[in-house]
């Protein structure tokens, strides 16, 4: 069981601190727990409870009128009020599922998403933002690493296989290197890259995580890349992104770089062969080979 501050169901709910002690005190929702210092926590039978309120309330339902709910019609109603194009309860369910090491319910419902609206909406629509929340609660202490791996090798099942099953590149002079920098140990955004390059007819080359400049120069020399694609989230070794992009443009200056990930952001002067992409949005829109 792990414990929660009212922060993080703030991060995770979209409902604010004031808004979540408002609703407390004034209906008896989100009720916290209080250690033997009196701090509030939450655990995970709560942080769900929540989640399944902030998506009614985010979806028109008046807080007094779910508050005269059971925590069952609560559930209930949250599931029937799903839509086929509305992604936030298929997410939450992912992260109940993560919380409990339901592996059943959690394929189950990768596949449903599979059939229901394909792989690369499932990547963008809900995998993504799962991956976000998912990792929120790693970086605050509130998901173990077993848990991340756990989340973490079922989606990768689903993506390795759904990358199987497309044909072959019909673009096998555009080859992509995808990596991640050294001390980067989060390879699980390459795979669904390589998912969108393959589909694309591109050839993707995967060489991984914890990738030294050697390991590249390597690659670069006997696979004929063109590209290089790298995916950068947690820094730990606190290297400069900046930095670290303008000596990669200076090893491969006749390569395209493409990068993504949390720890670019606010990296501007980009050299001429590097562009960021933002978004999953970013990646799918991208144009290759060229």
């Amino acid at each position: 069981m792990h414990h929660f501050t009212i922060r993080d169901v703030e991060n995770l709910s979209g409902i604010k601190a004031h808004t979540l002690r408002m609703w407390e005190q004034r209906y008896g929702l989100c009720v916290c727990k209080r250690k033997e210092s009196l701090h509030r926590y939450y655990d995970n039978e709560d942080l769900k409870h929540i989640l399944r309120i902030s998506w009614l309330y985010h979806n028109g339902y008046r807080i007094s009128k779910i508050a005269a709910m059971s925590h069952g019609e609560i559930t209930q109603l949250a599931t029937q009020t799903f839509k086929a194009d509305e992604y936030e309860v298929m997410v939450n369910q992912l992260v109940e599922c993560g919380l409990d090491y339901n592996e059943v319910l959690f394929e189950k419902t990768l596949r449903q998403l599979k059939q229901s609206m394909g792989v690369e909406k499932t990547l963008e629509k809900v995998i993504y933002p799962f991956l976000s929340k998912i990792g929120l609660l790693w970086i605050t202490g509130h998901v173990l690493p077993a848990q991340e791996h756990f989340c973490s090798h079922l989606i990768q099942k689903m993506i390795i296989t759904a990358t199987n099953e497309l044909p072959p590149p019909i673009y096998p002079d555009c080859r992509v290197l995808l990596f991640t920098p050294r001390g980067e140990m989060h390879d699980l955004p390459l795979l669904f890259v390589q998912y969108i390059f393959k589909k694309k007819g591109v050839k993707p080359l995967m060489l991984g995580r914890n990738s030294t400049e050697e390991m590249l120069a390597y690659c670069c020399e006997h696979q004929q890349v063109t590209h290089l694609y790298f995916h950068f989230i947690t820094n730990f070794t606190n290297e400069d992104a900046g930095v670290y992009i303008g000596q990669l443009s200076a090893q491969f200056p006749d390569k395209q770089i493409l990068a993504s990930g949390s720890a670019l952001h606010g990296v501007t002067n980009l050299p001429a062969n590097v562009r960021i992409l933002h978004s999953p949005q970013d990646v799918i829109a991208l144009q290759l080979p060229g």
